[in-house]
Parts: C-alpha cells; sequence; structure tokens
C-alpha cells in the first residue's frame, strides 16, 4: 500500500525559509571574501595563523567572519532537512521558527564578524533553540509518517 503525502498549502513558505538560507550563506560568503581580502590572507589558507593574529586586528576578523560562516554551514543540513520535512506536517510552525534561526544566524554573523568572539551570542541563543523547535516539528512530522502505516516495518 502506497503512502500518499499531500504537501500543505502553506509550504511555500518553507521552501521561502529554504531559499533564505542559501540567501544568509551567500551573503555570509561575501563578507567573507572581503575580509580575506582586507585581511590579505591568502587563498587557499583557510584561517590566519596565530602569528597573523597577533599582528593584525584585520586577520582576527577574517578568522572570526571565516567562523560564522563555517559554522552555518555546519549546522545547514540538520537545518534543512528539519525544515524542509517538519514543513509537511507544521508549515506555519517551521517557518517562524527557520525565520527566527534565519535571522539570528545574521545577528551572529554580524556581533563575531567585529572580531571579538563573545559578541555572537546575541545570535547563538534564539539560533539554537530556534533549530530545537525545527528538531521537534520534523521529529513529529516523522511520526506521524510511521503513525499513518500503523507503526508497521
Amino acid at each position: 500500500m502506497a503512502l500518499v503525502l499531500t504537501v500543505p498549502p502553506t509550504y511555500g513558505y518553507v521552501g521561502i525559509s529554504a531559499f533564505g538560507a542559501i540567501l544568509v550563506t551567500t551573503w555570509q560568503m561575501i563578507l567573507v571574501s572581503a575580509a580575506r581580502k582586507n585581511s590579505g590572507i591568502k587563498y587557499p589558507q583557510l584561517y590566519a595563523e596565530k602569528a597573523e593574529v597577533a599582528a593584525s586586528r584585520k586577520a582576527q576578523i577574517f578568522n572570526c567572519t571565516q567562523r560564522a560562516h563555517a559554522n552555518t554551514l555546519e549546522t545547514l543540513p540538520t537545518f534543512m532537512f528539519c525544515t524542509l520535512v517538519g514543513g509537511l506536517k507544521h508549515p506555519r510552525t517551521t517557518s517562524i521558527l527557520a525565520g527566527v534561526w534565519l535571522f539570528s544566524r545574521v545577528i551572529y554573523t554580524l556581533g563575531y564578524a567585529t572580531g571579538e568572539p563573545s559578541k555572537r551570542s546575541r545570535g547563538a541563543y534564539p539560533g539554537s533553540l530556534a533549530l530545537l523547535g525545527l528538531l521537534g516539528t520534523a521529529g513529529l512530522a516523522l511520526f506521524d509518517l510511521v503513525q499513518r502505516n500503523n507503526f508497521k516495518f
């Protein structure tokens, strides 16, 4: 017996949320490129070395900007999976949580890109809570899918 999934009418907002992640990571990439150019750190060097950071505030800013982007990329697969799956059952809640996560990534990046790592916290905490909520919506959606099949394997 086939399982039929119906995409909710408000699922478009879920798609917009996923697209928003592409925009945020692209914006972060532009910031990293500008910080790299400003600091003089050449490719393929991923981060400035300790000596470079000690000698230049711009190198510290580059490292922090690069780290903000990398941290977003580390959490992006979880964000995308939970957003796309959770949105099948809870599109409004998922879209709101995704919007909070995206906004928090901007705040996180702007704070971190100052070169003072402690300033990332304003965006880190709301983003972590939003991601936890997205894990919940995805878990509930997956539970619903299994339940529809009467828990048969």
